[in-house]
């Protein structure tokens, strides 16, 4: 099994509800928030490519949990690190899969950082940013109510990036083989669709997490793209903006996807 190409998928993470996604609480000054959202070196808050992957992958397990226990002994709990299903070659196997089924993951997921133009209407206090009274992020005072005597026992403030936030997203998709193409893509998908009816980062039962991809930009790089040292991708499209009108155009971008990497195979034979 080769490498046929490198599928770069592009575009923005739209926090629609407050986001939270904790960082390091070794190093909290006096007063300032305890629950802190994990940022940059810069102090920019930032979306971890490991959670956005595990989070795609939960959900996707999720989908397949009948399968899952049913392969593994009927351990309920048990989190699928076959190496050989769909989901496993797609996010990767863990240290604990024999070294037999181990393949390629296929999927990269980059760190998503605030965006350039969200950042400048932040700094500004712009548009829906107009009263943020922290620099790129929004405190929230939060309470654990006693059910017997209604008394609000634990105050505390939960540091959130704010509603109207969008993240540079990146996910790179090695292509090996056919079923890369023909049903693991459409996983990805289906996981990028659970996470916009799920949540992403924490409290999303209380609120926090919901987001929206907004596809910007699907790109191929085939092998000889990287030969003749052509860094130019192919595009496959562009501008599609919500997951659904991916889906509606699914099949001509996956056309074009096997129509470019088999122009790419029948010029190397």
């Amino acid at each position: 099994m080769q490498l046929k190409g490198k599928l770069f998928i592009k575009g923005r993470i739209l926090a629609l509800t407050g986001l939270h996604i904790g960082g390091s609480k070794t190093d909290v000054a006096i007063g300032e928030i305890e629950n802190s959202v994990i940022k940059t070196s810069q102090g920019i808050p930032y979306i971890p490519g490991s959670s956005l992957k595990g989070k795609i992958r939960s959900l996707l397990e999720k989908t397949k949990l009948n399968n899952i226990i049913e392969k593994n002994s009927h351990k309920e709990n048990y989190i699928c690190n076959c190496g050989k299903c769909n989901v496993c070659v797609i996010f990767g196997a863990g240290a604990g899969c024999s070294e037999d089924v181990k393949g390629s993951t296929r999927l990269i997921v980059r760190d998503a950082y605030l965006n350039q133009k969200t950042i400048e209407k932040m700094e500004n206090k712009e548009g829906e940013f107009g009263n943020l009274h922290l620099t790129y992020t929004e405190s929230k005072w939060e309470n654990s109510i006693n059910r017997l005597t209604s008394k609000a026992d634990n105050p505390r403030q939960t540091e959130r990036v704010p509603s109207g936030a969008e993240f540079d997203f990146q996910f790179i998709y090695n292509i090996m083989e056919d079923k890369d193409i023909d049903e693991r893509f459409k996983e990805l998908l289906l996981g990028l669709s659970l996470l916009e009816d799920d949540y992403l980062g924490g409290s999303g039962s209380r609120g926090y997490g919901k987001v929206k991809f907004i596809i910007d930009e699907i790109s191929l790089k085939t092998i000889k793209n990287y030969l003749e040292s052509n860094t130019t991708p192919i595009n496959i499209a562009e501008k599609m903006d919500t997951l659904e009108i991916i889906k509606e155009n699914e099949n001509e971008i996956l056309n074009k996807i096997r129509q470019a990497l088999g122009e790419d195979e029948n010029e190397n034979l």
